[in-house]
Parts: structure tokens; C-alpha cells; sequence
């Protein structure tokens, strides 16, 4: 998979693992990871699929409705691309924080429903839920801030709140950010997600 890695100062720290929305690239979301940890490593990854020539992380048949069959492959195809990375580069496989942004988080939210040591938690700027009616490996340990919009056009409030509570059943913890700015991605949504890492890694 097309991506950057970026050395951090500080190998104890997590590796952040950052993930484009819609039609973005493996630079959009650098600037978020120097505010959540300017010392650790940086795993941007650019998605594999082009949506009218932009890059996603996995197929969707119209607007909110995902190409599941492509979403699995997709998860594993990221799954295993950081396993590789892991070891290609050197650092710790059980010490990943993921911060995606929309379709970008969707995919992240996607690792933590089918694989249980994927992350170690995950940043979800305006998530869905990847998919219903299955169950979700045992999160225990595991730690996930989520932030939504009370207007978003794409992501409602109830899908929002559907995440949290399916990711809290699997033994997650979960903090629900809320903000006022539809599908946007906020400044204050990223410094409220940088308080809550500094508690995460204190």
C-alpha cells in the first residue's frame, strides 16, 4: 500500500496510524498526528480503491451503503499491510493508535470489528458503523475516542452513538465528542482528541 512512515523520537510512544477521508492522501492527516504526539512514529497509508479517480479504503454502492465483501478484503489487505510494516520498519505490532477521518475512520472501525489485536486503539473523526449483525472480537484494553457531528449530513447522530455502544459491548472504552459542524473536521475536535491521548499514554 502506497504510504509514508515517518521515524518518531520516542520508541516507547505508539505508532499513529493515519487514515485520508474521501478523496484525500497519505499528507492529509500528518499536521493531526504532530498535535495527538509529536514523538512517535507516523504510518500514513493511502487507500487502494479510486471512487471516480479518489482514493478510499473500500468500495461503497451509493452514499452510506457499503460494499461489504470489498470492506472485508479491504480490512484484512490493511491488517496484513501493517504486520509487513511492522516489521519492515521496526516497531512495536501491539502498540498502534489509528486516526481516520470518515471514510478513513471507517476502515479503522473496521479493523477493531474483525481483528482483535489490530490496534490498541483508535482517534474515529466522523465514523459509521462498518457493519451490523456480527460480532466483535473482545476489545477489553482497548480504547477508542469518537468524534461526531449533532448535524452531520453523512454521519448521523444515532450511527454515532450505535458505534460507541457496539464497541462499548465488546469491553471498549469509548469517549463520544460531540461537535456542531456537520461532516467537518474540526480544530476543536482534534484538540479534544489530544486531551484525551495525553490521558490515554499518561
Amino acid at each position: 500500500m502506497k504510504h509514508i512512515f515517518n521515524k518518531g523520537k520516542d520508541a516507547t510512544r505508539p505508532t499513529l496510524l493515519l487514515l485520508h477521508g474521501t478523496g484525500g492522501n497519505e499528507l492529509d492527516l500528518l499536521p493531526l498526528a504532530g498535535r495527538i504526539d509529536d514523538e512517535a512514529n507516523v504510518l500514513s497509508v493511502r487507500g487502494n480503491v479510486l471512487e471516480n479517480g479518489m482514493p478510499r479504503f473500500f468500495r461503497r454502492l451509493a452514499e452510506g451503503v457499503f460494499d461489504e465483501e470489498d470492506l472485508i478484503f479491504r480490512t484484512k489487505e490493511l491488517n496484513d499491510f501493517l504486520n509487513e510494516a511492522a516489521e519492515k520498519y521496526g516497531f512495536d505490532r501491539d502498540n498502534i493508535i489509528a486516526i481516520g477521518y470518515s471514510n478513513g475512520a471507517n476502515i479503522a472501525a473496521s479493523l477493531l470489528f474483525h481483528y482483535q489485536n489490530a490496534l490498541k486503539g483508535a482517534i474515529l473523526h466522523h465514523p459509521m458503523v462498518p457493519r451490523r449483525g456480527v460480532e466483535l472480537p473482545d476489545l477489553s484494553g482497548k480504547s477508542v475516542f469518537i468524534a461526531a457531528g449533532t448535524n452531520d449530513p453523512i454521519c448521523s447522530p444515532a450511527e454515532s452513538t450505535e458505534l460507541q455502544s457496539l464497541l462499548e459491548n465488546a469491553n471498549a472504552k469509548v469517549e463520544l465528542h460531540w461537535e456542531n459542524r456537520g461532516h467537518q473536521l474540526t480544530l476543536d475536535e482534534v484538540e479534544a482528541a489530544a486531551v484525551w491521548y495525553k490521558r490515554l499514554s499518561n
